[in-house]
């Protein structure tokens, strides 16, 4: 790589803005950066926020005009409008990015369900079961029609996106104020910049704070993490309440309890039926809001699961501040 007494080359430059790419993190990039910025003035979110209300009206009316009753297009007059919103954040934000990189961290993630499941699941379990052969909840859960079960399940979501936001910028405070040149060197190790020093007299402390778009970058890197984790807990209560399920709720012990004349069967085994999927899905959902809440609040599960993610940002923040060390240097 370039000495960072002679300057930065195009190829270093280059190969760190891929890094930071690979890794989550375009905001780090100055010139993608500068796009965002534009990308969030006030009168384009405006207009935005119209266009999505705009194609969500229409759907609606669109239900209106039909044999249907106009509140059936509610729910996906409220998808177009979302899915219109999540179009410019995904491309004109550069989301997709970030969004790459979560899928990635979900399947590499995979190595972290043992442990979470050990650890969290057993309580949890044994509290959720209670709820699991409830016959009230059973009556309320098969009630719920498609569009009002992923309602509730997009509550749950907000819910805990919502507790994570509130509780997860604690996780930044401080983290790195102790960064210093020899610990700066360190976190560089395999990454573009490996092998960078500082110059004598260069002072990292301002290129280490994260301020705006970018301390939002990393924030978006610790809600991933989280909600990975959150969705692979869920996936497990699902799948474990399924099974459950399939091994001793009788049919004719789950019609009593609903209250249906007939249940929805599902092909696969003569136990299975779709009241049984809708109210493990339910409590899926309900068990990832209580594991969030567990999880930030826990000491224990924060200084396990957090450390590493921390490690990370250390990282990202390091790789940074040499960035713009050699970024100056250049000019």
């Amino acid at each position: 790589m370039g000495d960072p007494g002679r300057g930065l080359d195009a190829a270093d430059l280059t190969a760190t803005e891929e890094w930071f790419v690979a890794h989550g993190l375009p905001y780090f990039v100055d010139d993608i950066r500068a796009e965002v910025h534009r990308g969030l003035v006030r009168r384009r979110l405006v207009l935005v926020a119209l266009v999505a209300v705009v194609l969500a009206a229409a759907v609606v009316v669109g239900f209106a005009l039909t044999e249907l009753q106009w509140d059936d297009g509610l729910v996906p007059g409220i998808n177009v409008g979302l899915l219109s919103v999540v179009l410019y954040a995904l491309f004109t934000l550069r989301a997709w990015v970030i969004a790459k990189w979560a899928a990635q961290r979900t399947f590499s993630s995979l190595g972290l369900l043992f442990p979470l499941v050990t650890r969290a699941l057993p309580l949890l379990l044994l509290f959720i079961t209670f709820l699991f052969i409830n016959a009230e909840v059973w009556e309320v859960s098969s009630r719920l029609d498609g569009r009002v079960m992923w309602l509730t399940v997009a509550l749950f979501l907000t819910i805990t996106v919502g507790f994570l936001l509130a509780r997860l910028p604690e996780e930044l405070t401080g983290f790195d104020d102790h960064i210093g040149p020899d610990e700066l060197g360190r976190h560089l190790e395999g990454t573009p910049l490996a092998g960078f020093r500082q110059a004598p007299g260069q002072d990292v402390s301002e290129d280490v704070a994260v301020a705006g778009l970018q301390k939002a970058n990393l924030l978006l890197m610790l809600l991933i993490t989280q909600l990975v984790q959150v969705v692979l807990l869920s996936l497990s209560v699902f799948v474990f309440f399924i099974v459950f399920g399939l091994l001793i709720m009788d049919p004719e012990v789950v019609r009593n309890w609903t209250g249906l004349k007939t249940l929805t069967d599902l092909p696969f085994s003569e136990r299975a039926n779709w009241e049984l999927v809708q109210v493990s899905t339910f409590l899926a959902a309900f068990s990832g809001l209580y594991f969030t809440v567990y999880a930030v609040t826990d000491e224990v599960y924060r200084t396990q699961f957090f450390s590493s993610i921390v490690r990370e940002l250390e990282r990202a923040v390091s790789v940074r501040a040499a960035y713009r060390l050699l970024r100056r240097t250049q000019h």
